[in-house]
């Protein structure tokens, strides 16, 4: 019996995640509206024909930027036995399939989003989705509607991730400020771009093991580069441009 697979690219997502620092960590925490872009066959829009009836999508996906570490002790072909989640500060180690940590047997991401539309123009077939947490440029493997009576499980235990992660408040600096308004004056980027930043950055995109309140951190947003600074309670964004 072979103990592999292949499964087919079906599409690739364009999101304003431009690299994978400061994704949140878990899908609809920010309501980041991304599309799919189906590649052939898959984009015939007969494809998606009673979509619409569906308010909610499961996309499963490729953690395709993942850098493994073939030294690792525990390691084989890849395969990590335990790993060290970030929403327990990145120093407790977990047995893998009691994560969702990318480093898995079989790269594969899982998330459910918001379905928006579906558009075709010419040969290009688009699904605009709603709160997904995946870097530009993921390949899609699959889409399957949401079940709510089945999916949903109202009294489900989620172990060490119960509760949605505390949010920040965010401040802009007198500098930052200006820059915001040049760039909405300018017409290069509109209102709706800076609303979803703020809400990527009060979940407090850093590392859980870093805490230094004077370090500078860089961000790619979308069309944007932030930096900015944590502390207890405030992300605090020094310039963006």
């Amino acid at each position: 019996m072979s103990n592999s697979v292949e499964m087919p690219i079906i599409g690739y997502m364009h999101s304003p995640y431009r690299e994978k620092f400061g994704i949140p960590r878990q899908p609809n925490l920010v309501q980041v509206e991304s599309y799919i872009e189906m590649v052939a066959p898959y984009n015939d829009i007969l494809a998606f024909e009673g979509i619409e009836a569906f308010s909610h999508l499961w996309l499963l996906w490729q953690f395709h930027e993942n850098k493994q570490n073939d030294n690792a002790p525990n390691q084989i072909a890849g395969f990590r036995a335990q790993v060290r989640p970030p929403r327990l500060g990145g120093n407790q180690k977990m047995g893998v399939f009691a994560t969702r940590s990318m480093y898995r047997p079989s790269a594969i991401g899982l998330s459910v989003v918001h379905f928006l539309r579906v558009e075709k123009q010419g040969k290009s077939v688009r699904l605009y989705v709603m709160g997904s947490d995946l870097l530009h440029g993921t390949p899609i493997l699959d889409i399957k509607p949401y079940i709510q009576y089945s999916d949903a499980v109202p009294d489900a235990s989620s172990g060490y991730a119960q509760d949605e992660p505390v949010r920040k408040s965010v401040i802009w600096t007198e500098t930052a400020q200006t820059q915001q308004q040049q760039l909405l004056k300018q017409a290069i980027l509109n209102k709706k771009v800076f609303d979803e930043l703020e809400q990527v950055l009060s979940l407090d995109p850093r590392p859980a093991y870093q805490e230094d309140a004077e370090r500078v951190y860089g961000m790619c947003f979308a069309d944007l580069n932030v930096r900015f600074k944590v502390d207890a309670s405030n992300v605090t964004v020094i310039a963006v441009e």
